[in-house]
């Protein structure tokens, strides 16, 4: 191996790739070389030999074969229709039990991701947006995103569900974590203390121990952490912003300081 480390650094790492200042024989250097063509030999050996060995040695033929492959998991994810166990409806159904599933777990992971031991850590780098924005949906530690996505994942081991319902409910939730940060607080007024919209959500990055929950109010309610929104009272950012302009460069009574966890 010594011998391809030589070639290498001699034609590509040392003229292109590590400072002029990082001699050849320093073994922290030599260690990430040497793990790096390892793995990439190896990974170009395995490619060359296998497609070569496929197309000129393996007999297709037994690719007919029955158990040819058998890819089985351990989930409850079904392909076809019939596979439900209760038919279309089940398949609605399903697209319900996710939505309630995935809000309770994400209530209780997102509370969690608030205690002192976790927050500043991990939590705080999506709370640096007071006033949030659309691209602040995805701005995650990738510790807190992994915790907020483990409902998502466990769902299907737990419940029948079907692969496109599966693959729709993750555009869905996607689009939905993007429209609750994007500021425009309009929800039909009968369902304002029901669906935990953009309102809710921002008062929850203004006030911190509020609205924990992903698409409904349910859990913020049965935990006490329920607020109604700040913006259904005239209280919200838009509001402020709009006193701010009528009184110039005065400064407003605005609403309560905001927590700076």
């Amino acid at each position: 191996m010594d011998l391809v480390l030589d070639v290498a650094d001699r034609h590509l790492l040392t003229p292109y790739v590590y400072p002029a200042g990082w001699p050849e024989h320093e073994p922290c250097r030599q260690l990430i070389s040497l793990f790096v063509i390892t793995n990439l030999g190896a990974l170009a050996l395995y490619l060359l030999c296998a497609t070569l060995s496929y197309y000129f040695v393996f007999d297709h033929e037994l690719m007919k074969h029955p158990q040819f492959l058998e890819v089985r998991g351990y989930s409850k994810l079904y392909d076809n229709i019939e596979d439900s166990p209760y038919g279309w409806s089940g398949v609605f159904l399903s697209m319900l039990s996710f939505l309630f599933f995935t809000d309770m777990g994400i209530y209780w992971i997102h509370r969690g991701l608030h205690h002192r031991l976790f927050y500043k850590r991990f939590h705080k780098p999506h709370h640096l947006w007071k006033i949030a924005t659309p691209f602040a949906s995805h701005a995650f530690h990738p510790v807190d995103g992994f915790m907020q996505s483990l409902p998502y994942h466990v769902y299907p081991f737990l419940f029948p569900l079907h692969k496109i319902t599966y693959l729709g409910l993750y555009i869905f939730v996607n689009v939905w974590t993007i429209s609750i940060h994007d500021g425009d607080y309009r929800v039909p007024r009968f369902l304002r203390h029901i669906i935990n919209g953009s309102a809710h959500h921002t008062d929850h990055h203004l006030y911190f121990d509020y609205n924990y929950g992903q698409y409904f109010t349910l859990w913020d309610k049965i935990g006490g952490s329920y607020k109604s929104p700040t913006s259904f009272e005239g209280k919200g950012p838009h509001d402020y912003m709009r006193k701010l302009r009528e009184k110039g460069a005065g400064a407003p009574d605005g609403p309560p300081a905001a927590k700076t966890e």
